[in-house]
């Protein structure tokens, strides 16, 4: 490497050394997706039961790095894509998620207007299902997020980096509350996904070293998951500083452990999920949401804990379930996007990536 070489310039060719798929950025992503539907449904189970289960320990350990991991791997790659022409970076940036975006709160949105016209009325679901578009629907918003900061991302590209993320890090320290989604989040997790743009050669870097030595990785992990939990028992993860080191710490955890899952080919089915990471994020709250309302209705399970284990596993597999019943048939534009909806030419069959 010359000593002469940029940052930008180092950044490009890690990036560009891992153009295939990488079995631990899988393995990270799998974890994050299935912390997420396990949040959604443990939350769900939790509000609709009255109490609380032995999961709502898992869903309160893991909420300082469970997003924060998934936007820092949605940016890892972005160095790959940033310099294309803004057509075809529009294309597979913008349009892509628009697409899912508008395709899939439909579908939630008619799965929930019964209930809604419940509260709201009939008469004033049509301006709630406009509002969606301002205001992110649901389980939806991380969709309709990633378009805000891919755009930005390649906006702020002149600039120097580093400005650009010390002002995302003092947005995450300010916890700015609006009340508005895009704004608050935003706020909140722009800082993750742009270094996961910035620093890309630092977490490749940070995979190999896992690999190369698992023993100092995991006792790393072991600190890592005490001073996690202490934080979180002390009330401590959502303050200033505390939340933005927890948030770093957490994805780089999940990064090594994602490493050492792939070092060692164990548990293959959290690689999976995380290859159809964006395809579970569609489709889990129908599953989740219907088993939910079976067993809590039915009173088969009596412990909330297990309740919000099962909907997690129903959620999770329920998604692909469906993705995988919906292929070779005219569904399958629920969860790939059709030529006619592309705005450049397509390289290949688009699959659900976050980041390429």
């Amino acid at each position: 490497m010359s000593r002469n070489e940029t940052p930008a310039r180092r950044r490009d060719t890690a990036v560009a050394a891992a153009a295939g798929r990488l079995d631990w950025v899988d393995y990270a992503k799998g974890i994050c997706i299935v912390m997420v539907v396990t949040m959604h449904s443990t939350l769900g189970v939790e509000a609709a039961a009255g109490r609380d289960g032995f999961m709502h320990l898992v869903v309160a350990f893991a909420k300082p790095f469970r997003m924060p991991d998934f936007f820092l791997i949605s940016g890892l790659f972005l160095a790959r894509v940033i310099g294309r022409d803004w057509r075809t970076y529009l294309d597979r940036k913008v349009v892509h998620f628009a697409y899912f975006y508008l395709l899939w709160v439909t579908i939630q949105f008619a799965v929930k207007a019964p209930a809604m016209a419940g509260e709201i009325g009939w008469a004033r679901l049509g301006g709630t299902y406009l509002q969606s578009f301002i205001e992110p629907f649901g389980t939806l918003w991380f969709i309709y997020l990633l378009p805000v900061f891919f755009v930005v991302a390649r906006l702020v590209r002149p600039l120097p980096a580093v400005a650009v993320w010390a002002a995302a890090a003092a947005l995450e320290m300010l916890h700015v509350s609006t009340g508005w989604t895009v704004i608050d989040e935003f706020a909140a997790r722009f800082v993750y996904f742009y270094s996961g743009y910035l620093f890309a050669t630092e977490v490749f870097a940070l995979s190999s070293a896992a690999r190369r030595r698992p023993g100092l990785a995991l006792a790393g992990l072991g600190i890592w998951a005490l001073a996690d939990a202490a934080m979180v028992g002390a009330g401590l993860s959502d303050w200033p500083l505390i939340s933005l080191l927890l948030g770093f710490a957490g994805a780089g955890a999940v990064v090594v452990i994602g490493t050492l899952l792939a070092r060692a080919d164990l548990l293959d089915a959290v690689r999976y999920c995380g290859e159809h990471s964006i395809v579970i994020y569609l489709a889990f709250f129908l599953p989740m949401a219907a088993t939910r309302t079976v067993l809590l209705g039915s009173g088969l399970v009596g412990d909330i804990g297990l309740v919000s284990l099962i909907v997690t596993a129903a959620g999770v597999l329920g998604a692909l379930a469906l993705w995988r019943a919906a292929r070779s048939t005219p569904l399958n534009a629920l969860f790939e996007r059709p030529d006619r909806f592309h705005i450049a030419p397509r390289r290949c069959p688009l699959a659900l990536r976050p980041a390429d």
